[in-house]
């Protein structure tokens, strides 16, 4: 299932143990914003409580105030819908990746950021909670 905007594209894939997600498109405040609610509603509605996000989003990466803003509404927008979220940016730079995901699990969220989607997927289909 595909789904279209206008900087972005989200495409889900559910599996037996979670919601696998792909956006691609341009990098921007806006479009993760869009993407994230997107994948609100996608989770409420399939009652999915575990998601692998890979991110795809082409551009100049977020700075780190975006992304605290952005980590910490997210945080609050799935808390209590999702139970684990492993999250890959595929063209991640610097630590500002690992600081959004210290944000979010400040705020009780359990997100996990890693490097491959193999990885993600090991922590996802394990017991996340307790890793």
């Amino acid at each position: 299932m595909s789904a279209a905007s206008p900087g972005y594209q989200l495409t889900l894939r559910q599996t037996p143990r979670f919601l696998h997600a792909v956006v691609t498109g341009a990098n921007s405040r806006e479009n993760v914003a869009g993407y994230f609610e997107q994948l609100l509603n996608e989770c409420r509605g399939r009652g999915c409580r575990r998601v692998l996000l890979e991110e795809r989003l082409e551009g100049p990466r977020l700075s780190a105030s975006e992304a605290f803003t952005l980590a910490a509404q997210g945080a609050l927008r799935f808390s209590g819908l999702v139970e684990a979220m492993a999250y890959v940016d595929v063209y991640a730079e610097g630590d500002t990746m690992h600081f959004a995901e210290r944000v979010a699990v400040q705020r009780a969220f359990p997100v996990r950021v890693f490097g491959s989607v193999a990885a993600a997927e090991r922590w996802l289909t394990t017991d996340a909670r307790t890793d």
